[in-house]
């Protein structure tokens, strides 16, 4: 299946799976939600209407993507404190989850959010051409600013790498520059890449490792914000070491896109 690629860098970003109340949390990996949101968003669709169906299809358009990760750069868990609503008059500030308005005494609310800080991920997404060519557009020109898991989470360039490709998993394993976070020793072949895969990948013998996440989005609406479970696994791939881009890597990014893109 054809896909484009992209590539998620950001001083800061973050994925959260349970995000809620006091505590945001943060997968160590870009979630399913966070990258339908970023596409829902270049799209100009609304929260509540991100995930309305195509009229001819009678489905939403990201309900058939894949997506494969390369985790180049995991990056360093940072834990943020944050105070809201303190000082604000009644009825101005917090509320609870009743609707009523919190009490003075009780007006400020701690809380702790998680990110991922300088982390780099490189990304294949697959699915049905008329969508990836939908969504190269948007990208390039997208109708609200894009961001990686919070709007204070601006990601550098390039987003966008390229396609649609034929074979963008072996774009991602044999030919994109890697940016890692220290360069490989003098003499080394290979690198151990984590890559994140939504299907088992057929490469790799069948006891490789598995977990469930619930980052698959059935509502975005804040009201009604729900989220279903999927299965992802996850394999250490030996990378040609010969890949490592120094950073910021923008060299080595930008031969790679325009060889790409020569006809």
């Amino acid at each position: 299946m054809n896909g484009i690629l992209l590539r998620l860098a950001a001083p800061l970003m973050s994925f959260g799976e349970h995000a809620a109340f006091h505590y945001r949390d943060t997968l160590p990996f870009p979630s399913r939600s966070a990258l339908i949101g970023l596409f829902a968003a270049a799209d100009g669709r609304s929260r509540d209407e991100a995930l309305a169906p195509d009229p001819d299809t009678g489905k939403s358009p990201y309900s058939d993507l894949t997506f494969t990760v390369r985790i180049d750069r995991p990056g360093t868990r940072h834990t943020d404190y944050h105070t809201v609503g303190g000082g604000r008059p009644h009825k101005r500030g917090l509320r609870t989850s009743s609707g009523a308005y919190r009490s003075r005494e009780k007006s400020t609310l701690i809380t702790e959010r998680v990110y991922l800080a300088d982390a780099v991920f490189t990304l294949a997404v697959q699915g049905p051409d008329p969508v990836l060519e939908h969504l190269l557009n948007r990208l390039e020109q997208p109708a609200f600013s894009p961001y990686l898991g919070r709007r204070s989470c601006v990601p550098n360039e390039p987003l966008v790498l390229g396609g649609p490709h034929p074979d963008p998993v072996g774009e991602l394993r044999h030919r994109i520059p890697l940016s890692l976070a220290s360069p490989p020793r003098p003499g080394q072949a290979t690198v151990p890449v984590p890559f994140v895969w939504e299907h088992p990948p057929s490469h790799v013998p069948a006891a490789h490792s598995e977990r469930e996440v619930a980052d698959v989005p059935h509502d975005f609406t804040p009201t009604r914000r729900f989220h279903r479970t999927r299965r992802i696994w996850h394999t250490t791939e030996p990378l040609r070491a010969a890949l490592y881009a120094p950073p910021p890597a923008l060299t080595e990014l930008t031969a790679y896109i325009h060889q790409d893109t020569t006809p």
